[in-house]
């Protein structure tokens, strides 16, 4: 479990099938991330799962502090057909323009650092996505190559490793 000033990360799990729907069933959400049915979800669920027990780390569920509010997914992921781990977040649209991502993103890279052996971390940002390209490089990521993920393009940001 991972507390910033306003939020608290857990990992996600099998439990969250029904918010992890909800979220990306959202048009404005789904623009950029693929909407999914519970079976879908359940089984990227049970992959996070996964990636927390053979790799210590994965995605997390993004709640507010206070009220334990779910307003959406960050973490880290780490992609095989790159051999690379990425930093992502997805909010709610009513989270979004009040740093959330950013202050999550924040805690979980600070996280990855500790437990991390990886000279980078990523960020594959939809060329459209303006408002996710803005929270990298508040983060300090940085463009680095263009490539592809699930049959979409994707501008890769990458930030290296704090000296």
């Amino acid at each position: 479990m991972i507390d910033t000033e306003r939020l608290r990360l857990r990992p996600l799990t099998l439990a969250d099938t029904d918010r992890y729907v909800e979220l990306h069933a959202d048009p404005r959400v789904h623009r950029f991330v693929s909407a999914c049915t519970p079976e879908q979800a359940r089984e990227r669920l049970a992959g996070v799962e996964r990636q927390w027990a053979e790799r210590g780390h994965g995605l997390c569920a993004v709640e507010l502090r206070d009220t334990g509010t779910f307003l959406g997914r960050c973490g880290l992921h780490w992609w095989e057909q790159f051999d690379e781990v990425e930093a992502g977040w997805t909010l709610r649209p009513d989270a979004w323009g009040r740093g959330y991502a950013t202050e999550a993103a924040a805690a979980c890279l600070e996280f990855g650092w500790r437990v991390l052996d990886v000279d980078y971390v990523t960020a594959m940002i939809h060329p459209d996505n303006t408002a996710s390209a803005r929270v990298a490089r508040r983060l300090g990521f940085a463009p680095r190559r263009t490539d592809t993920l699930f049959g979409n393009p994707v501008t890769v940001h990458a930030l290296d490793r704090p000296a």
